[in-house]
């Protein structure tokens, strides 16, 4: 299907991000072949998913998340922020979210550190995915250029790998082309049909995060049918995509 749709955090417009829940009905949606997730580490060394460092907003803990191991922070709760129908999610490990994903959908895993935080986060996930086989399902992305260098370095290669950026310049495919990262995760705004077809000249697959309402997503359509879509709603994608005829 053309301008694969990616459910941000899974399908966060419905259950609670970056929950299994929210995992779950991204993979059981078949017109949905992407999950854009968080990864940190727990206080354990356990890659976990979450987005946010502190735990206030999307669970019931306080402090941080690396200040609590991975079973203390499957144990809060991450659902009645959203709805009381998801009262008692935990915050998933990554281990959990490869076991439902595997050989069903891909993984974009973003690596939520900058360095000083989780400075061997990089290696718990790649050893992860080795132990799950799924080197050719994801794309690990970050906004610490050093932290995909690392990847690079570690695996040859066999993981792909992809810089996350909310701005543009027009030295990316060579700083990409450098970090050995064949992949862009880019704030929707910063995209014309320009910087598309600099990016794709260069070998460059481009994902643009995160239009949530119909109208981007159908300027974000017109621009390149390889253009992947990563959004909160995959209904509104879809709906989207309905409405140019595609």
């Amino acid at each position: 299907m053309r301008n694969a749709c990616v459910a941000h955090r899974g399908w966060s417009g419905r259950a609670p991000e970056n929950t299994l829940a929210a995992i779950q009905l991204a993979i059981d949606e078949p017109d949905i072949e992407w999950i854009e997730l968080d990864v940190q580490l727990s206080k354990d060394n356990v890659p976990v998913v979450i987005h946010d460092y502190k735990l206030k907003r999307t669970t019931n803990g306080r402090g941080e998340v690396k200040s609590l191991t991975a079973a203390e922070l499957q144990a809060l709760d991450a659902g009645s922020w959203f709805s009381p129908l998801y009262k008692g999610e935990g915050v998933p490990s990554l281990s959990q979210v490869l076991d439902k994903a595997r050989g069903r959908i891909r993984l974009n895993i973003e690596l939520k550190t900058d360095g000083v935080r989780y400075p061997k986060l990089e290696d718990y996930v790649v050893e992860l995915l080795k132990d799950y086989g799924m080197e050719d399902e994801v794309v690990l992305t970050s906004f610490h250029t050093g932290t995909l260098f690392n990847v690079h370095k570690r695996t040859g290669g066999s993981i792909r790998t992809g810089l996350i950026l909310d701005g543009w310049r027009n030295s990316l495919p060579v700083e990409l082309q450098q970090l050995g990262a064949q992949f862009l995760s880019i704030e929707h705004g910063r995209l014309n049909a320009s910087r598309l077809e600099l990016l794709k000249q260069a070998g460059i697959q481009v994902m643009a995060w995160t239009p949530n309402d119909e109208r981007s997503i159908r300027k974000l359509i017109a621009l390149d049918p390889e253009l992947m879509i990563c959004t909160n709603y995959p209904d509104r994608w879809k709906k989207a995509l309905q409405q140019v005829g595609v």
